[in-house]
């Protein structure tokens, strides 16, 4: 990846409008967003796309996050890991604890509805280590 290139960052999200705002934080923040549509499709494109950093919600159909935190624990995934999601905060700090546990650089979490200005704060934060 050249020096100015935006850095990939792959999310999954269900809920499509959500997804949708995510996208346009992370191309605001210097990011080229990718965006699974499923469980599978996220896993084919962590393939595919080699991002710099995924953001992952917790509760979805299918893969559930904590599921998809043991599959990128499983791939070696080095690069930042955030969580973004609707659960209480107990649950997405104990998914965060398991990211760590399971060897990954987590990020965040953050708690759903999220506001524009964290997302960009921690995005922003983490590009320059992301394109070098």
């Amino acid at each position: 990846m050249t020096r100015n290139a935006a850095p990939k960052l792959l999310l999954i999200d269900d809920e499509p409008a959500l997804a949708a705002y995510l996208a346009d934080a992370a191309r605001m923040s210097g990011f080229q967003p990718v965006v699974a549509k499923d469980d599978s499709d996220f896993r084919d494109l962590l393939v595919t796309e080699q991002p710099q950093m995924v953001a992952v919600d917790l509760g979805m159909p299918g893969m559930d996050g904590v599921e998809l935190l043991r599959f990128l624990a499983a791939e070696g995934y080095a690069a930042p890991v955030l969580i973004i999601s609707g659960f209480d905060r107990r649950i997405l700090d104990s998914a965060f604890r398991l990211g760590e546990a399971l060897g990954l650089n987590m990020v965040g979490p953050l708690e759903k509805p999220t506001r524009l200005a964290d997302i960009e704060r921690i995005l922003i934060k983490l590009r320059p280590q992301l394109v070098s």
